[in-house]
Parts: C-alpha cells; sequence; structure tokens
C-alpha cells in the first residue's frame, strides 16, 4: 500500500480519496517540482521550526517564493525561529525529513505543534503533500485537509505569510 495504513484508515474513516502520484523519494522541493510539474495543485513546503522558547511550529507554503526567517517569524508570532531537528521531527510529528506533510500532525499526540497554512494555497487548486512518506504525492482538497485536521483536533492558523517571501507568488 502507497498510503501508510494508519493514514489510510483516517482517510477511509473521513471519506476522503485523494489522488496519489508515486514517484522516487524527494528530499527537497526543489527535487519535487520535478514531479510535480506535471500536477495541477499548489506545490507546497513543509517548514518543521522551533523558536527560542522552545515552541514547535509546522508552517506550509508554497514552494515558490524563497522564504525571510526573520519575517517570517514575526509573521507567525514569534521572535525567533530555527529548523528543528531531524531528531525532534521524528520524534513529534513521526516522519523524516523529506517526507514532512501536515498530515503528520496526526502523529502530534502531545499537540506540541503550532501548524500554520499560508492563506494564498487555501483555494484554486489542490494542495500537493506527501502521505507521511516522500515516495507519493497527494492531491489533497483544501476542505478535506481540513476535515482531516478537524478529525484530529487541530485548528491551523491560516496566515497571509506573503510578507516574508522574497518574491512573489503566482496564482
Amino acid at each position: 500500500m502507497v498510503i501508510p495504513e494508519a493514514l489510510q484508515a483516517v482517510f477511509d474513516t473521513l471519506s476522503i480519496g485523494p489522488a496519489c502520484h508515486v514517484h522516487p523519494p524527494l528530499m527537497t522541493s526543489d527535487d519535487a517540482a520535478v514531479q510535480w510539474d506535471r500536477l495541477d495543485g499548489w506545490q507546497v513546503k513543509n517548514l518543521f521550526l522551533k523558536d527560542a522558547g522552545g515552541q514547535l511550529w509546522l508552517v506550509v507554503l508554497p514552494c515558490e517564493p524563497l522564504v525571510d526567517t526573520k519575517i517570517l517569524a514575526t509573521v507567525i508570532g514569534s521572535k525567533r525561529i530555527s529548523f528543528g531537528s531531524a531528531a525532534l521531527l521524528l520524534e513529534v510529528l513521526g516522519v523524516t525529513p523529506g517526507s514532512v506533510t501536515p498530515l503528520a500532525i496526526m502523529n502530534d499526540r502531545q499537540r506540541q505543534v503550532r501548524l500554520v497554512i499560508h492563506a494564498g494555497i487555501m483555494h484554486l487548486r489542490p494542495l500537493l503533500v506527501h502521505p507521511l512518506i516522500n515516495t507519493a504525492t497527494l492531491e489533497l482538497q483544501q476542505s478535506d485537509l481540513l476535515r482531516f485536521l478537524a478529525h484530529h483536533d487541530v485548528m491551523p492558523e491560516i496566515v497571509d505569510l506573503s510578507a516574508a517571501f522574497r518574491q512573489p507568488v503566482s496564482a
């Protein structure tokens, strides 16, 4: 099965059936662009961050723009952020680098992670996200993502993050 069993069980419970595309392992959004360019959806990157106070963040935004992390910290309500370690990512979200996805929030049993999604990707096209592994990509409707998150008692912060973009995003 391409989609991990625990994730598929939640999808089945919620009647979510995203299109699934299998591909070689993708470690970065640059790797993904090669596979995703043929798909009609928002190519997203997922930043697993930790701030100076120990708060964990998962920020979902378009792949296209570079991001100024100092400005991003201010926009999400933090003072200073850095990337979380691979060990912490695995411990808290149960995924490895290259497999980060908003769907991994299902593994955050202690609700340590604040999920922030760029408002600009919440319409027009589906989101292209990994199903907890980096050898497949799902075309996930935003409404399905929100139902999935609600099922896990997670209310994402949907915020316009464009002030932190170093270049404009095309719609």
